[in-house]
């Protein structure tokens, strides 16, 4: 995540005095709010508002970033560990082109 993003994020809660409402338990609700209104979007049909997905996108990933901060976690550090672990668990040579669980490849 670019710092230039997370500092104005850090900027806006703090000059609204909002960190004192972040705790990590908000935040993770806040998550899954906002992601469920993201699905939301797509209840009715695989051709949503475009501006809207947007809008609802957005939301969810301030929340993580609010939530990695809170948590005093690197964004960016966490998903490469992540994404390091998945590629173990889905090799390209058995993964490729299929969407078949880890466990049954």
């Amino acid at each position: 995540m670019p710092r230039a993003t997370v500092s104005s994020l850090r900027a806006f809660v703090a000059e609204r005095e909002w960190d004192q409402f972040h705790t990590p338990e908000n935040l993770a609700k806040s998550i899954s709010i906002e992601a469920g209104e993201l699905l939301e979007s797509y209840q009715w049909g695989a051709e949503p508002d475009q501006g809207h997905v947007e809008e609802e996108l957005a939301d969810v990933v301030t929340y993580c970033i609010h939530l990695a901060n809170k948590l005093g976690v690197d964004l960016e550090e966490i998903v490469m560990a992540k994404l390091q672990k998945t590629a173990a668990k889905y090799p390209v040579e058995l993964a490729k082109g299929r969407m078949t669980k880890y466990t049954e490849l």
